[in-house]
């Protein structure tokens, strides 16, 4: 069993394997999010006709997808390779097996990742531009927010996906102590400017 995975005809898919085994490890030690992204793959209306539609890119998060194709690519890569030799007694040659399981392997991932698509949340694959808090409020959840001293704050947005913010009072005088909740009026560039949820009033309607 060693000598066959370690024959140079299977090293590109055992490589393949491993990888996708890494990949697993660092989202264990929580280095990484696997399940989410912040690449935006918002597609048109005629998505399902475009080629990385059919790929499955814009299904779910690119490192995701390409775990599924390392995946499928690295054990059908092998179970062609010992089939082959079980009947001819010897794997394909690397330059015929690769690109020959590589090319089976991306129609198999947009279906895999069409699959999995309707199994995960959708909050997991849907990116938002952070313009989109405006409007919500947030949570201060570390430090104390004054003019010119930002903190870090929480906030959700309409899919229910956290974003944590820099926020900062849009008004002189004000301060947000750790734990208060405010709201977000407006951004510049990577901050956020808030005011206090009792400074927010709805416009009368008298006339």
């Amino acid at each position: 069993m060693l000598s066959f995975l370690g024959a140079s005809e299977n090293i590109a898919f055992v490589t393949a394997i491993l990888l996708m085994l890494l990949i697993g490890l660092v989202q264990l030690v929580g280095l990484g999010d696997l399940a989410g992204g912040d690449v935006d793959t918002d597609l048109n209306a005629d998505a399902d006709l475009n080629l990385l539609s059919w790929l499955g890119v814009g299904r779910l998060p690119l490192l995701m997808l390409l775990v599924v194709f390392l995946a499928i690519f690295g054990v059908a890569g092998l179970i062609l390779q010992q089939a082959v030799a079980d009947w001819a007694g010897a794997p394909l040659d690397a330059w015929i097996a690769v690109p020959a399981v590589a090319a089976a392997s991306l129609p198999l991932t947009g279906l895999a990742a069409r699959g999995l698509a309707r199994i995960l949340p959708q909050d997991h694959t849907t990116a938002v531009p952070l313009e989109v808090l405006i409007g919500t409020t947030a949570q201060v959840i570390t430090g104390r927010a004054t003019l010119g001293s930002p903190a870090r704050a929480r906030a959700e947005d309409h899919h229910g996906q956290t974003h944590y913010v820099m926020v900062e009072p849009d008004q002189s005088g004000q301060i947000f102590e750790e734990g208060e909740r405010v709201l977000l009026v407006r951004r510049e560039g990577d901050l956020f400017r808030a005011i206090s949820r009792g400074d927010f009033r709805l416009p009368s309607l008298e006339s």
